[in-house]
């Protein structure tokens, strides 16, 4: 995760639970009780945006990302899931993928805005060792057809 940018979060920590990683890349989980199976795929090199990135290495992150998300709504069964790439606050390329339900806190808006109601409905819980091996399941699938994308 040292990439050389000591002042970078997500260079130095692994920014959530790991998953899985690749040369390239790693998933994490996000630990929020709100949003179970909320994931954040983290490109390893301090990259700042999507363009910066050879279009080989787009192609094989979104892929990464796109699996990630089969596998949240295969397990999590929410009504929709949010893909988000910001780097506001941590200018390194991540995607976000987060499950959202028609009854959590902030549903219609995103998670980081104003909540609309408090608590929630219970939510399938799949514990971390689970998840990893439903990614890993997908990821094999994913490097498979495209290589490893590093």
């Amino acid at each position: 995760m040292d990439n050389g940018d000591k002042a970078c979060e997500l260079c130095t920590a692994a920014g959530g639970v790991l998953l899985w990683e690749s040369p390239c890349c790693r998933i994490v989980r996000v630990m929020d009780a709100q949003y179970p199976g909320f994931c954040r795929v983290i490109w390893t090199a301090h990259v700042r945006e999507m363009t910066d990135l050879p279009v080989e290495q787009q192609q094989a992150l979104m892929q990464v990302v796109f699996a990630v998300e089969a596998v949240v709504r295969a397990l999590f069964q929410p009504h929709k899931i949010n893909l988000a790439s910001f780097g506001n606050m941590v200018p390194h390329m991540h995607w976000h993928i987060i499950p959202r339900w028609l009854d959590d806190q902030h549903f219609p808006e995103p998670i980081w805005g104003a909540a609309q109601r408090a608590g929630r409905a219970a939510r399938p819980v799949v514990d971390d060792a689970t998840l990893s091996q439903a990614l890993a399941r997908a990821l094999a699938t994913v490097v498979t057809r495209t290589g490893n994308p590093s």
